[in-house]
């Protein structure tokens, strides 16, 4: 049964060579195990391990992996790529009809006990699992791009078995897992950075200030505070010695004001062309290769820190 927790998979089998896919790819490679990677895109399939390189020369500066890292196999069809496979790993793009499309496939050939997990983003596992053979052996796992340097993985399935093993599995990998209760579109930190975002926008469209301020805001603020404690934990220590019970009595009724004020901002074409050109003055004439390779190095300097205190 899917649901039987069994040794950790020697290798995986990774469905779509985008962006996710690959950062997957280098993080199960990492960590010792061999991947079958497929992507129906010929350019993808032979792209990859190109793309994966400084993905594994990031992790390789983390230090936390196997001994001896996994190899990648690139397999020309679906069959070859999930044939005996123990794990898969979907990356399609957020196309239901196209990912239940993918499963039915998957199914015809994997063996019952085969875990097949979703790296959605924002859709549910009610919706995904419909058709499915077997819908307990299927679990949504979001990760937090990029997933080789992300430590979240969001998972939702009703079996608990299931669960317990993804757990494992995840955890081997060096991931926070966190169990969601209920099958909810776009999981948890999903939905947190829509809601922030939201405002932010808001803020753009209200003009309250430009693109990069409220951006710096953010990382100068609220989020450098966010790495190290979550919202609710940040809200206990704003209570001094009262904690959450005293922010609740004494502050509560200006955190309801704050609430009230926020904005429903429309993606207008006004508001799309202010935020686009926003992101271009913020960028300076960086490129996206460039400003991915900028955030990957402070999230690895992030990541080392953090792993020096945890020793």
């Amino acid at each position: 049964m899917a649901g039987s927790l069994t040794s950790m998979p020697a290798s995986v089998a990774v469905l779509g060579c985008g962006l996710i896919g690959a950062s997957w790819t280098a993080l199960f490679i990492h960590h010792g195990l061999d991947v079958r990677a497929w992507d129906p895109n010929e350019a993808a399939r032979r792209q990859l391990a190109a793309q994966i390189g400084p993905l594994l020369a990031q992790l390789a500066e983390l230090g936390t992996g196997a001994d001896r890292p996994g190899r990648l196999h690139v397999q020309p069809t679906l069959r070859d790529a999930v044939s005996g496979i123990a794990w898969v790993q979907e990356n399609a793009p957020e196309n239901t009809a196209l990912k239940q499309a993918l499963y039915a496939e998957v199914e015809a050939v994997v063996a019952p006990d085969c875990v097949i997990a979703s790296s959605t983003s924002a859709q549910t596992w009610t919706g995904l699992s419909q058709g499915l053979r077997c819908p307990d052996r299927f679990i949504t796992a979001h990760p937090f791009n990029p997933p080789h340097l992300m430590p979240l993985v969001e998972l939702y399935g009703p079996d608990r078995g299931t669960l317990a093993r993804a757990s494992a599995f995840y955890e081997s990998l060096g991931r926070r897992v966190v169990v969601l209760k209920k099958d909810i579109p776009g999981h948890i930190a999903g939905r947190l950075s829509a809601a922030l975002w939201r405002e932010a926008v808001h803020l753009v469209a209200e003009g309250v200030a430009d693109v990069a301020d409220i951006d710096a805001a953010l990382v100068a603020g609220p989020g450098l505070r966010w790495s190290v404690i979550g919202a609710h934990m940040a809200y206990h220590l704003g209570g001094g010695r009262g904690g959450i019970e005293h922010y609740l009595r004494h502050l509560g009724p200006s955190q309801r004001q704050r609430w009230e004020s926020l904005g429903r901002p429309e993606l207008s074409d006004d508001v799309c062309r202010r935020l686009i050109e926003g992101i271009a003055e913020e960028a300076a004439g960086r490129t996206i290769e460039q400003l991915e390779a900028e955030r990957d190095r402070m999230l690895v300097r992030l990541l080392k820190e953090r792993g020096r205190e945890g020793d």
